[in-house]
C-alpha cells in the first residue's frame, strides 16, 4: 500500500474529472466493489485472493469484502466493510478495524458492509446517477445487478456497447488516469520486472534435454512466490510455440526443439511484469532457427527504437510488420513488394497478434474496462486484418505509458493450409518454401517498456539476454 496521500490525490483528480461530466447536483455517486473470496470447490477452500484493480488503485485496501462510494456532488467518500467477530478471531486472530484500514487510505468515514447496499439503493430511489465500472467477477456482477435492478449481462458492458449500463464517463476518467503511471507505480513495475528476470533465468537454466516442462514451470513460479505475490498470468511454456497461449506443460525438453516461455510476475503491490524468450532446447540454434530468430529479435529492437512520445503504437506495429516481411522475403518465404504485402495484411499469417498491450496493475492493463476504450484514441479505428486487428494498444504514446514489445513469428500449419486454400495471401506467399516450416513451432520475444520524455527505456534493473549469441553463451555457461 502506498502512502495515504497517493490515494487521496487519485480520488481528488477523479472527482475533478467527473465534475465536468454533468451539472452540479446531478452528478450522482461512483461506486467501487472490491472482490470477495471465491471457493475453489467448497467454502473455506478458496482461490488465492486478488483485489479488484481499480478498487486497489483508488482505495488501497488489499483485502476481501470491501466496497466504497465517492459522492460526485459533495466530494464525500466512505469505505464499507465489516469488523471481525469472535468466530473470525478464532480462525484469523485479532484484526485491525475497518476504520483504521480506511484511515490508511486517507478516508475518514467507514461503515458496515450492509450500509453500502443501503446507500446505493437510496441513491437509486432519489433518481441520482450511479456510476459503476464493468465487473469481471461473478459475485460483483450479481451484487450490482441486484442493487441497481438491471440485467447481470448489462453490468459487464460499458454503456455504448450492446445496451451495457456501466458508466462510460467513469471508465474514461479512470483510463485517463491509470494509463499514465506515477513514479511510485513505475518503481513497483521495476520490482515486478526484476522478479520476472529471475523467473525467466530459472527457465533458461532449466531448459536442458530430458527435463520435464512441468518441473521448469514449478521452478519459475516458485521464484515469483518467494519474492512477490505470484504470477501475473498463467504461465506459457511450450515446445509448441506456434500455439500462442499454450498452457500445457506435459512434454520433456527435446533436442532440436524451441522452448517458448511467456511468463510474468506480480510484485506484492500487484504491479505486473510480462516477458517472453525463446530458447534452443539443444543449447544452440540451428541455422534455420537462427534465421527466424534474428528476424524477430530485429523487430523487437526496431519497435523499441521507434517508441517515443507522439508516435502511435499502431504505426510502430505496421513498421515492425514491414520489417518482418523484409526478413521473410530474404528467406524466399514471401515474394513481392513489402509495402503491398503489409497493406494486404500478409504479416498476419506469421504474427496473428498485436505488437503489445498496456501493462500496470493488470498485466493487460484495464482491458476489463473495454479493450478499444483502453487501447485506442478516439480518432483511431480498429483494423479488421488478422494481426493488426488484434493490436490491443494502438494509442499515441505519452511519457508514463507502460507497454509490451512482443513481436513473434509462428508457423501454424492449420492457418497456412487455410490461407493456401482460400487464396488469402493473394500470391505473395511461397508455399513450397513455407510448408517446409510446418514443424518449426514459433518464436516470440517480449520486453516491458516505459515511455519517457525523450524516448523509452526497458523496465527492470536487468534485461534478459535476447541476441542469439548472448542466449547461446548464457545457456553454455549454465
Amino acid at each position: 500500500m502506498f502512502n495515504r496521500e497517493v490515494y487521496q490525490n487519485r480520488r481528488r483528480i477523479l472527482l475533478e474529472k467527473m465534475a465536468d461530466k454533468a451539472q452540479e447536483g446531478k452528478r450522482g455517486i461512483a461506486i467501487f466493489t472490491g472482490n470477495v473470496e471465491a471457493p475453489q470447490n467448497y467454502r473455506g477452500n478458496d482461490y488465492k485472493f486478488r483485489q479488484e484493480s481499480s478498487f486497489l488503485y483508488y482505495w488501497g485496501i488489499d483485502e476481501p469484502g470491501f466496497a466504497a462510494i465517492l459522492d460526485l456532488d459533495n466530494g464525500e467518500e466512505a469505505i464499507y466493510g465489516n469488523d471481525v467477530d469472535i468466530d473470525d478471531i478464532i480462525w484469523m486472530g485479532p484484526q485491525p478495524s475497518v476504520q483504521s484500514k480506511a484511515e490508511k487510505a486517507g478516508v475518514h468515514r467507514s461503515a458496515p458492509a450492509a450500509d453500502f447496499d443501503n446507500e446505493v439503493r437510496k441513491a437509486v430511489s432519489q433518481g441520482r446517477p450511479v456510476h459503476f465500472l464493468p465487473t469481471s467477477r461473478y459475485y460483483n456482477t450479481m451484487k450490482v445487478s441486484s442493487l441497481l435492478g438491471i440485467p447481470a449481462e448489462d453490468v459487464r458492458k460499458v454503456a455504448p456497447v450492446s445496451c451495457g449500463k456501466a458508466s462510460e464517463e467513469l471508465v474514461r476518467a479512470i483510463i485517463s488516469m491509470r494509463l499514465i503511471k506515477e513514479p511510485c507505480e513505475i518503481s513497483e513495475i521495476d520490482k515486478a520486472c526484476e522478479i520476472g528476470y529471475l523467473m525467466h533465468t530459472a527457465a533458461r537454466q532449466g531448459c536442458k534435454p530430458g527435463t520435464p516442462e512441468q518441473e521448469i514451470v514449478g521452478r519459475m513460479e516458485g521464484v515469483t512466490i518467494s519474492r512477490g505475490w505470484g504470477v501475473s498470468f498463467t504461465t506459457i511454456l511450450s515446445q509448441h510455440g506456434e500455439t500462442l497461449h499454450n498452457h500445457s506443460h506435459n512434454m520433456t525438453i527435446t533436442p532440436g526443439n524451441l522452448l517458448l516461455v511467456d511468463a510474468g510476475a506480480e510484485s506484492n503491490t500487484h504491479y505486473a511484469s510480462d516477458f517472453t524468450r525463446t530458447y534452443p532446447c539443444s543449447g544452440r540454434f540451428t541455422q534455420r532457427q537462427r534465421d527466424i530468430y534474428d528476424i524477430v529479435e530485429n523487430c523487437n529492437e526496431l519497435a523499441f527504437k521507434l517508441c517515443r512520445p507522439g508516435t502511435t503504437y499502431r504505426d510502430i506495429h505496421i513498421a515492425v510488420a514491414k520489417n518482418m516481411l523484409e526478413g521473410l522475403k530474404s528467406l524466399d518465404i514471401v515474394r513481392g513488394d513489402v509495402d503491398s504485402m503489409a497493406a494486404e495484411g500478409i504479416a498476419g499469417l506469421f504474427m496473428p497478434h498485436g505488437l503489445g498491450h498496456n501493462m500496470g496493475i493488470d498485466v493487460h492493463d484495464m482491458e476489463d474496462l473495454g479493450e478499444n476504450l483502453v487501447g485506442y484514441d478516439d480518432d483511431q479505428k480498429r483494423s479488421s486484418q488478422l494481426g493488426l486487428g488484434s493490436l490491443r494498444m494502438a494509442r499515441r504514446l505519452h511519457p508514463g505509458h507502460v507497454i509490451t514489445d512482443e513481436p513473434g513469428i509462428y508457423f501454424i500449419p492449420a492457418l497456412i493450409a487455410k490461407w493456401k486454400e482460400d487464396g488469402t495471401d493473394k500470391g505473395f506467399v511461397n508455399y513450397q518454401k513455407l510448408e517446409a516450416y510446418n514443424d518449426f513451432g514459433g518464436i516470440r520475444l517480449e520486453d516491458d517498456i516505459l515511455i519517457t520524455e525523450d524516448g523509452a527505456r526497458h523496465l527492470g534493473p536487468h534485461r534478459l539476454p535476447i541476441k542469439a549469441d548472448d542466449v547461446e553463451n548464457a545457456m553454455a555457461g549454465e
